[in-house]
Parts: C-alpha cells; structure tokens; sequence
C-alpha cells in the first residue's frame, strides 16, 4: 500500500442485541464448529438491516455491512450519517478496538483515535503524565514525546494545570489536552470523532485549522466524522455517507452533502425523526416559549425568552450537563452555553421524560441558525442532536435592510452622540 493509507473492503460488523455474547452454548458450540469447519458464521444468514424502526425478530443485526472506501495518504475523509448510522462501530473497527464479522482492513501506518473524552487517559494521573502515556502507546520514544511537548501544552492551552489529575479536568479541558496529544505526536493517520463539540468556538476553529495543517504540510490521513456539515465541506474533498450501517454514497463532499440533507428532515418543526438505537437517552423535540413571535421556532434579536429541548431518559443517567449551540452558515459556533455558566452544579436524571431549558437574549443580526442539542454525562456524550429546523432570528428595526453590504453577524444596541468642539483654527 503505497497511495492508499487505508483500504477497506467487503467491511461487516455483526451484532446480537440485548446480550454481549450469545448468552447460549448452543450458539457459541455452532459458531465454533462452524469455524473449524471453513463455513463461516452461521447466524450470518439471519441478521437484519440496521433498520431502529422495525423490531427485530432473529436478535441478529448488521451494525455494518458491505463497506467499502480507501483513503489516499495526505487526504482529510468526512464520514457522515445520522445517528446510528454505523459511524461509530466504523471508527472502532479502524481503531482495533473491536473486530470485524467479515471483509478487511489494511492500513498503512500508527493510527492515533479520538473517539470520545477521555479516551486513553488514566484519570489519575497528571495531564504530562497522560501525555508520556499517550505517546508511549502510539509507539513514540520518550526523547520524541519531550520534544514535542511545550508545542503540546500550548496548543491545549491548559499549562496552569498539566501537573494536576485528570481526574479533576472538565470536559473541555479533556478535549484540548487529548486533541493537543493527538495531533502533535506525529501519527500517520489521525481519527476524529463528533467529540471536538465539546469545545469552545475558538479551540474547535483551531482544532480545524490544526486537522488541515497536517493534512497539506505534513501529509497526514485524516478521518473526520461530524454533525457539523459546514466544518465537513470545510475541510474534506471527499466523504462516505452511512445510512441504517450501509453505504448510501462515496464521492466528492457536495454531493454527498446534497443528498444527506435531502434524507435529513424532521416529521415536524422541532421534532425529532428517526429516534436513535441503543442509547441510554435522546432529545424529543426543541421549542422557543415567552417570546412574542407565535411561531415556536422564531424569534426578534435581543428579546427574553427560553429555549426548551425536550429529553426521554429509558435509565438513571447521573452528572449531567446540558449543552446548546448555535451555528451559523459557515459552521462557525456564535453561541455556546451550558448548564454549569455562572456557577451551575451536575445534575442526576431517573428513568423518564424531561424538559431542559435555558432563558436568553441573542443579539445576533436578522437570519436563520443551527441549533444543536447536547447531553454530557460523567466523561461521556449521551446525546448531541443536530436539528433539521432552524431558529430563526427577526430584526425589529424598521429601516433594516437584508440586502446590507455591510451586515454583522452580531446586531448590538448602540448610542450615538454628536459633540461639537471648540473650533481652534485660525483664519
């Protein structure tokens, strides 16, 4: 494999829902037998398409199946699907982590994963202690890892606490320092997952200026899997869209975009279509309440309301945080708030339905926005729910003009004043 760093062919991932391993004998003596005798998996023959919205009847899924792409050395590969699509059991099949029901991968080159926060790190030892471990795992010499330590910590931007636990970081300091590691220690391939949403706008716009550096400058592989479809344009020329584990296209980005946003659509404003598998909880719907505008969905800049993201919990989900974001066209975050800004505490949800919300004013110019929803709990995301229906934002000004050359994305009151001054020149 000289062009391509990654070949995947024939690539299938089987599952038995409910239980870890078959929980039965008789299964696992015929998977066994099976396999000496060369015929393969016998259960093969009854797993079902990744279909969440059919109950199953054998217990057998194909989380994957049939995938097939290469990634060229030097090229940043956009991998986009909606939630439980497949992207992750994809990413963990080319990280090693589990293994493949059929088909191969071949991969040239140390492959370096950031799938989740926290991945890798041993909470309790210190950020530089993480770093070393990191390093050593990716199979970098300790004199390679001194030396590019200091450009480590400065890219992550945590000094102040790079001998403290990790233990006691927050989740956006994990990202940075778990980023900042993979990014510097010179992997061949490097694999990001949605999880660079937990970091603030400035450090996802330099995580995204750093993942194209290292593509074009030093010819590094990059997979990237996100929700954020303008940061995938951004920074890939080509990307594999998943649908319920299958292909549905592998080309240029475009058109890959245009038909995923054509299968993106919710049932109704604000309400959510094609409720995700396997999580322990999901956001419903999104609303605006106390705003003058009637529409749900629809607001003027600058005045109070609340947006409303409705949640079903099926277990206990405990130390919670509560994210929302808003995009605009480009990508570019404008706003990021959270539950625990101005001294807010983790909270603890039981088996259930909930309503979380968070009162505002957006002085942002007149136009319509991404509004995202997400749910962190202790190291993990639970839920991050990229709505199809936009907020859309109205400007109250009566001599406002859409056609502005000179429109800002911020719309702020202002106080103009005229003062004369006493006129010093001499005739």
């Amino acid at each position: 494999m000289t062009e391509n760093m990654i070949l995947v062919e024939n690539l299938s991932k089987m599952y038995k829902l409910g239980d870890i391993n078959t929980r039965s004998l008789s299964h696992d003596l015929n998977k066994w037998w099976s396999r000496l005798a060369g015929k393969g998996n016998p259960y093969e023959l009854l797993a079902e398409s990744n279909d969440r919205t059919i109950k199953s009847k054998t217990g057998y899924v194909w989380a994957l199946k049939d995938i097939n792409f290469s990634v060229s050395r030097g090229e940043v590969f956009g991998i986009i699907g909606k939630n439980g699509a497949g992207k992750s059991t994809l990413l963990k099949l080319l990280s090693k982590i589990t293994r493949p029901t059929k088909g191969s991968i071949k991969i040239d080159g140390r492959i370096a994963s950031l799938l989740e926060v926290g991945t890798g790190f041993h909470p309790d030892l210190s950020g530089r202690e993480n770093v070393f471990l990191n390093g050593a795992i990716l199979g970098m010499r300790k004199h390679e890892i001194r030396s590019k330590f200091d450009e480590i910590v400065d890219f992550s931007g945590i000094e102040k606490y790079i001998d403290t636990p990790v233990k006691r970081y927050s989740s956006g300091m994990f990202v940075r320092l778990a980023f900042a590691v993979a990014a510097h220690l010179e992997p061949e391939i490097l694999i990001v997952d949605e999880v660079l949403a937990v970091g603030d706008a400035e450090f996802q716009q330099k995580c995204l200026g750093k993942m194209q550096a290292v593509s074009q400058e030093h010819g590094r592989t990059v997979l990237f899997v996100s929700h954020n479809l303008a940061a995938v344009k951004r920074l890939c020329h080509r990307a594999l869209l998943l649908d319920k584990g299958e292909t549905k296209i592998v080309g240029p980005v475009d058109k890959v975009m245009e038909l995923y946003q054509e299968t993106e659509k919710d049932v109704e404003l604000g309400i959510r279509s094609n409720l995700p598998a396997n999580l322990p909880g999901y956001f419903l719907d999104w609303r605006l309440e106390g705003q003058s505008v009637r529409d749900p969905h629809t607001c003027y800049t600058r005045e109070n309301f609340r947006i409303v993201f409705g949640f079903r919990a099926f277990r206990e989900i405990l130390k919670c945080e509560f994210h929302i974001l808003l995009r605009n066209n480009e990508g570019s975050i404008l706003v990021h708030a959270c539950s625990l800004d101005f001294g807010g505490k983790h909270f603890s949800l039981q088996a259930g339905e909930y309503n979380f919300s968070m009162s505002m004013q957006l002085p942002l110019s007149e136009g319509k926005y991404e509004i995202v929803g997400g749910l962190f709990s202790t190291g993990k995301w639970i839920d991050h729910w990229v709505s199809s229906t936009r907020l859309t934002v109205m400007d109250t000004f009566e001599n406002y003009s859409s056609d502005d050359p000179f429109k800002g994305i911020l719309d702020i009151k202002t106080n103009f004043q005229l003062e004369e001054k006493m006129n010093t020149i001499k005739v």
